[in-house]
């Protein structure tokens, strides 16, 4: 695993990068099973979402796998701040066939290390049949805070319960 990790690593995105991380979102949102959107999405619509991330000064940190000399990016971290002062939230996905490989805590880490000077708290939303991302949250220090019931409508009709989860930071 080391030396995969030394083929990937994550970057600030910039603007030129939201059509490829809009198609990348794209594959995501079609699983149906990861994010919170849902199909149909247009890879241009997802990229526009970025642009506009980046325009009100929201933290986009893109996964780039430089396997074979490519630079693809294959996942991404969105690190906002919330309507609550000193809570920000983050949102990632990450390509299949890279998952599993080190990059979730990569995107994570950079975030972390992101957090602007008064950010107490960093919260997120994952489902609860996402035991991977769950796991992956509990190392780097986030706790279960609840369940939000019922809280996505799915086009289907059926309703879906996030997990919410967050990490405290210590006063300075």
């Amino acid at each position: 695993m080391h030396d995969r990790l030394m083929l990937m690593r994550v970057r600030p995105a910039t603007h030129p990068d939201t059509e490829e991380l809009g198609r990348g979102l794209k594959i995501v949102v079609d699983e149906e099973r990861w994010v919170a959107l849902q199909p149909p999405m247009a890879a241009t619509e997802l990229a526009e979402r970025m642009r506009d991330r980046l325009g009100e000064g929201q933290k986009l940190f893109a996964l780039e796998d430089d396997e074979g000399g490519g630079g693809a990016l294959v996942g991404l971290i969105n690190f906002r701040p919330t309507r609550v002062d000193g809570v920000w939230s983050v949102g990632m996905w990450i390509l299949p066939g890279h998952r599993g490989k080190g990059g979730g805590r990569m995107l994570l880490d950079a975030a972390i290390e992101a957090r602007p000077p008064g950010v107490h708290k960093i919260e997120l939303e994952v489902w609860p049949d996402n035991e991977a991302a769950i796991r992956l949250y509990e190392r780097a220090g986030f706790e279960r805070e609840g369940l939000r019931r019922d809280h996505y409508r799915r086009r289907d009709g059926t309703l879906r319960s996030p997990v919410i989860m967050a990490r405290l930071f210590p006063a300075a």
